[in-house]
């Protein structure tokens, strides 16, 4: 991806979420599927362990890895400033949380190795940048760590495809073998959403 193809794409999703922040919470829960299951099914990490979230948006899954892993130190990433502002206010200044803003795999965040790296619903959102991510976060993991993703997978109805691709979302299955070729499978489903127009898959993997 060149610098002017980045650009356009970062501010067109800055924009998007800039307008979709506030209702965010009130309105995905009928559409992003998986996530809650996702860390349930997460594997025990070592005491303290350092659990990265890229693309972390309003912060409900921080929220959860908090309850889950009570010694964690969790960093989250995104993009928009107006989704890490909702990230914020559930963060609480809790000395746990850390809330950068900037692009996985570009920008210079300067963040140590990670236990866990967890991607929800934001893989698909990421254009053609999505093989340099998962070779910077096979970079980033510990040498036992462990990445889990939840997003879409695909969609046999064309005008779903297409209205999805409209809010900056790819549905061409070609997630799963990717994920599968940077890492060991530990875990991977396939899900049905709203009886077939959808599918949408989750992924645990190791280094």
């Amino acid at each position: 991806m060149n610098h002017a193809e980045t650009y356009t794409r970062e501010q067109a999703l800055q924009l998007f979420y800039a307008l979709h922040s506030p209702i965010y919470d009130a309105t995905r829960w009928s559409f992003l599927f998986g996530r809650n299951s996702l860390i349930n099914a997460l594997p025990d990490l070592p005491p303290e362990p350092n659990i990265l979230e890229i693309g972390c948006g309003t912060g409900k899954n921080i929220e959860l890895l908090e309850y889950s892993f009570p010694d964690a130190h969790i960093t989250g990433v995104d993009l928009s400033p107006a989704m890490l502002t909702k990230a914020n206010r559930r963060a609480d200044d809790s000395d746990r949380i850390t809330l950068l803003q900037g692009q996985y795999g570009t920008d210079d965040l300067s963040l140590p190795s990670f236990n866990l790296i967890v991607l929800s619903y934001s893989l698909t959102m990421m254009g053609s940048n999505i093989e340099p991510i998962l070779q910077q976060a096979t970079n980033d993991l510990s040498k036992k760590g462990y990445i889990a993703v939840v997003d879409f997978h695909t969609t046999s109805f064309g005008w779903f495809k297409k209205w999805m691709q409209t809010n900056h979302v790819s549905m061409n299955g070609s997630l799963l073998p990717l994920l599968s070729k940077y890492f060991h499978p530990e875990h991977s489903k396939i899900r049905n959403a709203y009886f077939g127009l959808w599918s949408y898959f989750q992924f645990i993997g190791h280094r």
